[in-house]
């Protein structure tokens, strides 16, 4: 008797991203050293927390790899940020859960705000250490919902969490720090002296007269980058520890440069477009090359020489050359004035880098006390940040919702793993691909954890053996994590093995709650990704019109309220970040966005410089501050916040109306010093910002008609 054929519908995986040639066999060197002491770490971890006798030694081999970093400094930062992060989320577990215990639906929200706030918390903070905030986030999924249907062992399993995450953190820190190390000094000394070769290279060009050299937005990218790495630098392992504080320092002084060089360009393009450079400029930008080269000490040498040589471009033989001439005047002041604040500010650079190069010899640091700027260094978006936390919010409570009107036991697994995927990515633009990403490579990972859980760690005896079983796909997989191009590819699948190596503590080792508990795990996913492309998916070109928003509502303050000078330079730190955060949306929207100029990334960051140096003066121009000056800064203030607002035809030039307040500030400027016969030092400081803001706001208006009365010549001649 023959029985009719059965047909079943094809069970198709998701397809896995295409492997990058970058996934091709032939790891280096560095890479196969990451992946042994990776693994080694690993081993040692769940060797210690069998020995210590944990109820789940795997969490610590989990952790090991986690916190895993090639750099020996970032394992210590992230193992303290990690250690911190898991104390305050089992405290805040051990406060809700029993707490709310019988009233399960007030539990799942309690523990979803609290994974929220965390997630607003970290957002707010772009340094590593906003890992510790997700991570006592999602601390309290990992161990709160778990612990619902036992509330009264939450405080065991609290502590045994922690230990276990301790002991991976533990020996993660020994192995990186004792075998090979390798000091975050490379990378970081790498990027500060590139930075520095552009900042050099670009002075260089202005000095020669030469466009092109480096690209102006890499060197804001290399700055917010550098900031970024230097958290971990008191981690390190090496001398460089000792240079934070020079390191830090040397970051705020390069940013200042930036604003300083696109002005003195600026500058000079204004005095060839009005009857060309003078001869004493050239003079001067041409002694600048050489300068530029030499080392701290030989440059401090010659420092006051050339100090005297720019201090002459505004002195009584230029004076009387452009008695008639005010507007080549005050550019020729504008000029100086940059100039001086630029070289004076690349000494410091230079005197700084060779103070970090003596602290990594060992030798102690000189002193060097700098105010710090008042506000964050970093670009914020409180907006998006809370934006994020709502849509963890909403898809945790989706999975708690689903899991109390059903009973599925494996609800905890989803609503934990909702609470992970929504934290991990949110700093993105849209999270969802990297989600999808991850899912697809988690179920790609299933059989290997399959054979794991269900034929190989059964044959496990001791240490050794269990070495042997997880060598060869950990280390192969290790080698993938150390390399940046394949990372995004090989954590999923390594975490998706290591996680299913869970189940053999719980002795639930077999195929039907394997099958339970990656189908938990795997809803999780799934409704973290469709709650965030429903509530939180932005493209590029909308965080781009975010971003320049942003810059221009803090150029609105600046030009409203005065600011004191740490804030100013906070904010200009601000702007170039977000130059740097700026370029690779742009890039991604295919070279233009509609509201974001692009044509002169530079401009907005001179603007606030020159309003900086405004509000600065105020008080010590009582004259000025007191007439002009007041409804210039009101007229700035009202094109931008039209600009904000998106009124028809604020994107485009400002008003003729701004250009009239312009000259007449800058017309009250010299009638206020025309009786002593010269603007006095304390005005230049003024006379560059107002010129400044002409030349970004109105690059092609023709000169004004300014009174020809900076120099009296008579009085000047008279003994």
């Amino acid at each position: 008797m023959k029985f009719p054929a059965l047909s079943f519908p094809a069970i198709r995986l998701p397809a896995p991203p295409k492997l990058p040639p970058a996934l091709r066999p032939g790891f280096t060197r560095a890479e196969w050293i990451f992946s042994i002491k990776a693994f080694a770490a690993a081993m040692l971890a769940v060797f210690l927390a069998s020995w210590a006798g944990q109820p789940r030694p795997f969490w610590a081999l989990m952790t090991a790899y986690i916190v895993a970093h090639p750099m020996a400094g970032a394992v210590r930062s992230k193992g303290v940020f990690r250690v911190v992060g898991t104390l305050v989320g089992g405290m805040a577990a051990v406060l809700l859960v029993p707490s709310l215990a019988n009233a399960p639906e007030l539990l799942s929200l309690a523990l979803a705000l609290w994974v929220a706030g965390c997630l607003v918390m970290s957002l707010r903070d772009r340094t590593p250490r906003a890992y510790a905030f997700m991570l006592a986030g999602y601390t309290v999924a990992l161990i709160g919902f778990p612990a619902v249907d036992t509330p009264l062992t939450i405080f065991d399993t609290a502590v045994a969490r922690l230990e276990e995450i301790g002991l991976g953190v533990l020996s993660a820190t020994l192995v990186h720090s004792l075998v090979l190390p390798k000091s975050l000094a490379g990378s970081v000394l790498g990027l500060l002296d590139r930075t520095l070769g552009d900042t050099r290279a670009w002075l260089t060009d202005i000095a020669a007269r030469r466009d092109g050299g480096p690209d102006r937005r890499r060197v804001a990218g290399d700055i917010s980058q550098l900031r970024v790495l230097s958290t971990h630098i008191p981690f390190d392992t090496s001398h460089l520890r000792w240079t934070a504080d020079a390191v830090h320092a040397m970051q705020d002084h390069v940013a200042a440069l930036t604003p300083l060089l696109a002005g003195v360009e600026d500058r000079l393009r204004a005095l060839e477009a009005h009857g060309g450079v003078p001869d004493d400029v050239r003079a001067l930008l041409d002694r600048l090359g050489p300068w530029l080269t030499l080392p701290a000490d030989q440059a401090q040498a010659q420092w006051p020489a050339l100090r005297a040589q720019l201090d002459a471009l505004t002195g009584a033989h230029a004076r009387g050359r452009l008695a008639d001439a005010p507007w080549a005047r005050l550019l020729r002041v504008a000029l100086a004035q940059r100039l001086g604040e630029l070289l004076d500010g690349w000494l410091h650079c230079v005197h700084l880098r060779a103070d970090i190069d003596r602290g990594l010899s060992g030798a102690p640091m000189p002193a060097r006390p700098a105010p710090a700027p008042d506000g964050p260094r970093l670009h914020l978006d409180m907006g998006m940040a809370l934006w994020s936390g709502a849509a963890a919010l909403i898809a945790i409570l989706v999975c708690c919702a689903f899991w109390i009107l059903t009973g599925w036991p494996m609800g905890a697994a989803a609503a934990m793993m909702a609470a992970i995927f929504c934290c991990f990515f949110a700093s993105m633009d849209d999270p969802v691909p990297a989600i999808n990403g991850f899912l697809a490579w988690t179920l790609w990972s299933m059989p290997f954890g399959a054979l794991y859980v269900l034929v190989l760690l059964p044959l496990v005896q001791d240490m050794w053996t269990l070495m042997a079983v997880c060598a060869p796909v950990f280390l192969v997989l290790g080698a993938f994590i150390g390399r940046p191009a394949t990372v995004g590819a090989a954590l999923p699948f390594l975490f998706g093995v290591m996680g299913t190596l869970a189940m053999h503590d719980t002795a639930q080792a077999d195929l039907t709650s394997y099958l339970n508990s990656m189908s938990g795990q795997l809803a999780g996913i799934f409704v973290a990704a469709r709650v965030t492309r429903l509530m939180r998916s932005v493209g590029a070109d909308w965080s781009a019109r975010r971003i320049q928003r942003a810059t221009w509502r803090e150029l609105d303050d600046l030009a409203r309220l005065p600011r004191p000078a740490g804030r100013g330079q906070a904010y200009l730190l601000r702007m170039i970040d977000r130059i740097a955060l700026l370029a690779p949306r742009v890039a991604q929207s295919g070279g233009s966005v509609p509201g974001v100029p692009t044509d002169d990334a530079l401009r907005d960051l001179r603007i606030g410089a020159d309003l900086v140096a405004l509000q600065g003066v105020r008080s010590r121009l009582p004259t000025l501050a007191q007439r002009p000056l007041p409804p210039l800064l009101s007229a700035i203030g009202d094109w931008l916040r039209a600009r904000i607002d998106g009124r028809p035809g604020a994107l485009d030039a400002p008003p003729a109306s701004l250009l009239a307040r312009l000259d007449a500030a800058l017309e009250g400027l010299i009638e206020a010093y025309a009786s002593s016969g010269d603007l006095p030092p304390e005005a230049h400081p003024a006379a560059g910002a107002l010129m400044g803001l002409r030349r970004n706001l109105f690059p092609d208006a023709p000169v004004p008609a300014l009174p020809a009365r900076t120099v009296d010549n008579d009085k000047e001649d008279r003994p």
